[in-house]
């Protein structure tokens, strides 16, 4: 397992939680040359939204150029549709693909395993249409991040080829609520461990929290594509992050895990903002640079 401990002074960390709290009051416009048309004609049946970030008339095809499929966070619940589109945009610059953002069905009126079965139907819907596997990324936030964890588990049980990368943001993973950091973190981050109880319940709906798919933790790792993981370090999920990419490396799997010391929970957001702080730049540089990087091997079965 690679790890990376990406620093930050307590400046840092303080503009990240301002622009957190701007974005919620006055939100940035999504940029001019954003081109929401659609790249493919279905979505498996699922709400979704096209977002590239550049894109030309004659250009490649879906096929050719792959595919991000961006899965949003919100603890299962919520949806912000305005901001995950500028979301949507940044991975598009970030991975150099167009992205669909996937809307999937929300807790508690949709429990598990709705907004799963919602994520896989859309991947399955861009190989039905002839996107290769090899050229299709998964990023997700939060919830989202851990919805494309569980998918990959999903999807690899099924036999169903697997995509050439993931990336997730500030996963939970386990959601028995056993990390260390869920109370060694509590009142450094921006939620404890009475928010993730709430998101488990209404999530889970009485399923069981210590089997997988929808706890990954809790499941089989071999096979899965080269993930890489990204989290703060006063988030209560730091350990749901660090415990995983360890279960995944021990695995043999390829794991790449980055730790921003002193962000918060959705420390990621301020990658929104039209003038990106120094931590906003440097995720949205090292995601692009993995993304480049990264073994695209040949369709996984």
């Amino acid at each position: 397992m690679n790890v990376t401990h990406i620093p930050a002074t307590p400046d840092d960390s303080a503009a990240v939680m301002a622009e957190m709290r701007t974005l919620q009051s006055s939100p940035p416009v999504l940029p001019v040359d954003a081109d929401r048309t659609p790249v493919l004609p279905h979505t498996g049946g699922v709400p979704g939204e096209w977002v590239t970030a550049s894109r030309h008339a004659a250009g490649p095809t879906a096929a050719e150029t792959g595919v991000t499929i961006y899965v949003h966070g919100g603890g299962f619940e919520y949806t912000n549709p305005h901001l995950e589109r500028i979301m949507a945009y940044r991975l598009s610059q970030m991975t150099g693909r167009p992205v669909l953002a996937v809307g999937y069905r929300l807790a508690p009126a949709h429990p598990y395993p709705a907004a799963l079965d919602d994520v896989v139907a859309a991947y399955r819907s861009l190989l039905d249409q002839g996107v290769p596997a090899s050229r299709i990324v998964l990023a997700g936030e939060s919830a989202g991040a851990t919805l494309v964890l569980s998918a990959l588990l999903v999807l690899r049980q099924a036999g169903v080829p697997l995509p050439a990368a993931a990336v997730v943001v500030s996963p939970q993973t386990d959601l028995t609520l056993s990390s260390p950091s869920i109370d060694a973190n509590d009142g450094q981050d921006v939620v404890n461990r009475a928010v993730l109880d709430h998101v488990r319940t209404q999530y889970l709906a009485g399923a069981r929290p210590d089997q997988a798919p929808q706890s990954p933790l809790h499941g089989e790792f071999h096979g899965l594509p080269p993930l890489l993981l990204m989290v703060g370090s006063k988030e209560v999920l730091l350990d749901d992050a660090r415990r995983f990419a360890g279960a995944v490396s021990a695995a043999g799997g390829s794991v790449h895990l980055d730790i921003y010391e002193g962000m918060p929970h959705a420390f990621h957001a301020a990658v929104l903002s039209t003038t990106p702080l120094p931590v906003a730049t440097t995720l949205l540089r090292r995601v692009s640079e993995w993304i480049s990087q990264a073994p695209v091997a040949q369709d996984r079965t």
